[in-house]
């Protein structure tokens, strides 16, 4: 097979080759069923077996307790930010840890539904390139639940644990999305409430949402709150309660299956750690690109990097098209240019793009 770009992109993302090759092959006819997969009933054996399947590799490759239910949403991590404080919140009280825009957007939206509240923040001056300590953040009593985000796919500030709440007195829920960092690493579910991820970044096509929910947390969505949206309602009925987004579901199961062939999460996250270093030491041994976000906190799988003179990137943006290294550009909201290292990407794109910084240093640095 022909060597395929390599797509740096944010979401929707790469997949890997692997999986797109056996979607092919099965668009038709999957399993001698005479259907392609878009063509099933989601309420048919054959559908119901693709689906029990990929909830039970998920659960396996992030080792989900069994007092977490997973639901196969849709809507995407924005509908999140309103469907969580409508399950959880009883319009009361929330808490909001904001480190860049995508917890910022949960914060904001949340506001429509409960008494949301800034625990804590990051930012300086619109940046976000430091972690609060969780010591120093300001958790209510009263808050239903405590909400962040683990990776923010903009800014790329990523916690790379996640805080202990009962450790600092509160045992208030914890609510995580996850959406660009999920299955790059394990979860530590002691910690958690609730954990959410969009699939387009680092699992499947865009449409298909994943919730991981604690049994106890379920049954207290408000009345205003869709039947579709409700947590209990959508786990009673197996994630079946409305269509579910079939296709999406097949796509992320063989992602799952993939996933477990290259030796799982823990492998996912060597190889994380190994692109990461590699591509954030070439950025600060340049002394030409730059990472603004701290040693610390940054991010494994997206990375945004400057250059020193504006009037550089159409021409950098130009070459890495040429030379099959894509979508590097970097988000509207701080510029720049961003690679995202999600776990389809391989060790070879990542060295491929240090090769070419390289060589366009060489020429305009």
């Amino acid at each position: 097979m022909k060597q395929r770009p390599y797509n740096f992109s944010a979401g929707p993302a790469a997949l890997p080759a692997e999986v797109l090759e056996q979607a092919a092959a099965e668009m038709l006819d999957w399993h001698g069923s005479g259907m392609g997969v878009m063509e099933m009933s989601h309420r048919g054996k054959e559908f119901i077996s693709i689906a029990h399947q990929a909830e039970a590799d998920l659960r396996r490759l992030l080792a989900v307790p069994p007092n977490f239910h997973i639901l196969f949403m849709q809507g995407g991590g924005l509908a999140e930010n309103a469907i969580v404080p409508m399950n959880l919140s009883a319009g009361a009280a929330a808490d909001f840890v904001v480190t860049g825009s995508w917890s910022q957007k949960s914060f904001k939206e949340a506001k429509k539904y409960c008494d949301a509240q800034l625990a804590a923040t990051n930012a300086v001056e619109g940046r976000h390139t430091t972690l609060p300590a969780p010591a120093s953040w300001k958790l209510r009593r009263e808050a239903r639940y405590v909400h962040l985000c683990s990776n923010e796919t903009i800014h790329g500030v990523e916690f790379h644990e996640l805080p202990d709440l009962q450790a600092l007195g509160s045992g208030l829920p914890l609510v995580v999305d996850c959406s660009s960092h999920i299955l790059s690493r394990a979860i530590d579910w002691s910690r958690v409430g609730l954990a959410f991820a969009g699939a387009q970044k680092n699992i499947g096509p865009a449409g298909l949402t994943l919730v991981m929910v604690r049994e106890d947390l379920l049954g207290h969505a408000m009345s205003v709150c869709p039947s579709a949206f409700d947590y209990k309602t959508v786990a009673e009925h197996g994630s079946m309660y409305n269509t579910p987004p079939t296709y999406s579901i097949y796509i992320a199961g063989l992602v799952f299956q993939w996933l477990l062939r290259q030796g799982g999460v823990a492998e996912m996250e060597r190889r994380a750690i190994e692109k990461a270093t590699l591509l954030y030491g070439a950025i600060d041994g340049s002394g030409f690109y730059s990472n603004q976000v701290d040693a610390g906190c940054r991010s494994r799988m997206n990375v945004p990097f400057f250059m020193p003179d504006e009037r550089l990137y159409a021409p950098f943006l130009e070459g890495a098209a040429e030379r099959g290294l894509l979508q590097l550009k970097g988000h509207k909201s701080v510029g720049g240019l961003r690679a995202s290292l999600y776990n389809a990407m391989p060790l070879q794109g990542v060295q491929a793009l240090v090769s070419y910084m390289t060589e366009f240093q060489a020429r305009h640095g």
